[in-house]
């Protein structure tokens, strides 16, 4: 993390806000209590600042002001927005004439914290919607939360440093998005988790939003950000909730028609398994920062390449930094995900699982293959042929250490692992890095390699080194 921004106090950012003549805003706040406006209102000069703070802890009577929820759920990303809209709507109405010269904001969050039983782990979603000009059109900052501490009055005094952190942010870290990001966490280091993020509007149209999730990994402010297709962040309890999901993991590097196979063959045997409803059954690539800093330094470029590419082939992604996936498990376990699928190429699993074996011969091996391959998991190996010798190494043959066949073929046997069936061999010739050093040299054969509808993208966009000689 870089160490030169100077970290303000809660106080301070709070203060500075207060002492800014031109900002004027709203606070509503459902759920945790006041916690946000209360510190605003602590340090002083809030008279300045605010114009309305209110609750509505009855759902009746929330209802009565910001409409209903279809889903009958409270703390979700819908009910963030309509706060915003009609607590804005409400400045605009109100204050526009009366106050001219004012940057207008709200700020708005739905909190459930920690219960007494402990059922509820504690969540929520909050937003700004926020003037950096005067009358001019607003910009929306939303993220979702997870709070860590495991107690009720702790929790509601992280949403309130969070909730000053993101006001402080829209104001002061404006120019500077990876300090915008980095400043979520002041104060709160191992408190909270934030996994999903998302900026828009007018002045913030420069802004990948696909960067944002990946900051939110690189700078530890959780292990595992969404987007989908079209480059929008989402969160795992909008679109995931109690379905079936297939992760496949990988470089993309760029991705080739090798990898438009995997997709494609996997998934359908995904399908096609015991259990899975094809109707709530969903596709995810997932890029980890091992894969993304593996030749090097972690490279913005070159992940929204590789993103951008992904996102035209019509994929959602993960970013996470689950070098295996049982962080990435226990993540999407809140979620009651039905049926979990991981693909993995025939390589890399003899990697994990060498890794495993080498690292474990003091008797931890039976556990370190328990965290590796669970009940909530099925592997699906996807073959690799040798550049040199055609060997076609797929999960019946993998030539695992000798100390770990018997295993090895207790998961093979069990169904834990399997083969991914009705690939196309003719494929396995595609590599990559080949593809890739094919690209920047300018070898046009590379268009032949990669899927069509990527192609025209690397040239408009000269992604990946190319350049037209």
């Amino acid at each position: 993390m870089d160490q030169s921004r100077y970290i303000f106090k809660t106080e301070q950012k709070a203060l500075e806000i207060n002492l800014d003549k031109h900002v004027y805003g709203t606070f509503a706040e459902i759920g945790a209590g006041q916690e946000v406006a209360r510190i605003f209102f602590q340090v002083g000069a809030a008279a300045g600042t605010i114009a309305k703070t209110m609750s509505a802890y009855d759902k009746t009577y929330s209802d009565a002001i910001y409409g209903m929820e279809d889903k009958g759920r409270y703390v979700c990303e819908s009910r963030v927005y309509k706060m915003l809209d009609h607590e804005y709507g409400l400045m605009e109405d109100r204050l526009k004439e009366e106050k001219p010269d004012t940057k207008f904001f709200v700020f708005a969050d739905t909190v459930a914290a920690i219960n007494y039983s402990k059922t509820i782990k504690g969540n929520g979603w909050l937003g700004v919607r926020f003037q950096l000009t005067p009358q001019g059109k607003p910009n929306d900052f939303v993220l979702h939360v997870k709070m860590l501490d495991t107690n009720n009055r702790l929790q509601q005094q992280a949403i309130g440093i969070l909730g000053v952190n993101m006001i402080f942010a829209c104001y002061f870290y404006k120019d500077n998005i990876e300090y915008f990001v980095q400043s979520l966490r002041d104060g709160l280091k191992n408190r909270i988790e934030i996994d999903m993020i998302r900026i828009t509007g007018p002045d913030f149209d420069q802004i990948d939003n696909r960067l944002l999730s990946l900051y939110l990994v690189k700078y530890g402010l959780t292990e595992v950000s969404m987007f989908d297709k079209a480059g929008k962040a989402i969160h795992a309890s909008e679109w995931l909730y109690k379905r079936s999901l297939m992760v496949v993991r990988g470089h993309f590097k760029p991705p080739t028609l090798v990898t438009k196979d995997v997709f494609r063959s996997s998934f359908e045997q995904f399908q096609s398994s015991e259990g899975v409803d094809i109707a709530k059954a969903s596709l995810v690539a997932e890029m980890t920062l091992e894969n993304l800093q593996r030749e090097g330094p972690l490279d913005d470029e070159d992940f929204l390449a590789r993103a951008e590419m992904l996102c035209a082939m019509g994929y959602n992604v993960i970013v996470s930094d689950c070098s295996n996936h049982v962080k990435l498990i226990n993540y999407l376990s809140d979620f009651k995900i039905q049926k979990l699928g991981l693909v993995i190429g025939a390589r890399e699993l003899l990697e994990i699982i060498e890794n495993k074996f080498y690292q474990n011969q003091d008797g931890r091996l039976l556990v370190a293959f328990g965290e590796l391959f669970t009940r909530n998991i099925k592997i699906y190996v996807y073959p690799a042929q040798d550049q040199d010798t055609q060997f076609l190494m797929t999960a019946t043959n993998l030539p695992v250490p000798e100390g770990i066949r018997f295993l090895y073929k207790h998961l093979l046997d069990s169904n834990q692992v399997t083969e991914v069936e009705r690939y196309d061999e003719d494929l396995l010739h595609i590599f990559p890095k080949h593809v890739y050093a094919m690209i920047s040299s300018g070898d046009v054969q590379w268009e032949t390699m990669l899927p069509q509808e990527v192609v025209p993208i690397i040239k408009a966009k000269k992604l990946f080194g190319y350049s037209k000689s």
